[in-house]
């Protein structure tokens, strides 16, 4: 009998060694941005719709994690609306990306980090576009496979990563979902998440040596439930509270 949990973890371990192979230049390109912002002063995000917007709250607020980075939550794209699918409208409503990044002021020298594993969608785009426009570096985390055969759903035809200076692919199936069960026609066990919080989480160690190269203490949160813990984070979050947004 097929182990169908088996077949899943040997697929993202495979993934996650294909991105090991292909990913790691870009991986430390956007660490380095990370840290130039950060020394600059400017302030660094990350959004996603739906799911995808799972990473920017997998980046902040959390032990080993970096203080400086700041979650993008915009409104009707989470997953606390009720009905849910109600976010897979507002993601493709054109202008609203626009809107989002210009309340935040998101501009020069800022690092937006926008996650979306289709790329398709009308507000990831315009937050891409929009925070270029602003003089802001863009990095895209997406699944290039899948996107690269999408179309888009905004009017320039763009998909999310003919937007952005950096990207990073995370090497999974096309439609996500990678497990082909028996007798069954939807695959199932998306990868995005996992391995997208694996390539996120590798560009913040990466920064962290980055940090370190350069003679810079790293701003990184200890957990709270360590002794101590809670006195080093109140010590960092002062240093950085003017590149801070989500206290």
């Amino acid at each position: 009998m097929r182990d169908y949990a088996v077949e899943y973890l040997s697929e993202v371990q495979r993934i996650l060694t294909q991105v090991l192979e292909t990913q790691t230049e870009a991986i430390h390109t956007a660490a380095e941005w990370v840290v130039d912002a950060t020394l600059a002063g400017k302030k660094l995000w990350a959004v996603g719709c739906g799911h995808a917007g799972l990473l920017a709250q997998e980046l902040f607020y959390r032990s080993g994690g970096l203080v400086v980075m700041n979650p993008l939550f915009a409104p009707g794209l989470q997953l606390d609306v009720s009905p849910v699918t109600l976010t897979s409208d507002i993601e493709r409503i054109e202008g609203y990306g626009v809107k989002i990044i210009d309340r935040k002021e998101i501009g020069d020298g800022d690092v937006l980090i926008v996650h979306s594993v289709s790329g398709r969608n009308a507000a990831t785009v315009d937050m891409a576009t929009r925070a270029r426009q602003r003089g802001a570096k863009v990095i895209v985390l997406t699944n290039m496979a899948y996107s690269s055969i999408s179309s888009s759903r905004h009017s320039s035809g763009k998909r999310l990563f003919e937007c952005a200076d950096l990207v990073l692919d995370n090497c999974g199936a096309v439609g996500d979902a990678a497990v082909a069960v028996e007798d069954f026609a939807e695959r199932t066990g998306p990868t995005s998440t996992a391995v997208g919080a694996a390539i996120l989480n590798a560009m913040v160690c990466a920064a962290v040596g980055e940090f370190k190269r350069r003679g810079v203490t790293p701003p990184v949160f200890m957990s709270a439930n360590l002794e101590g813990g809670d006195a080093h984070n109140k010590v960092i979050l002062e240093q950085y509270k003017d590149q801070i947004c989500y206290m």
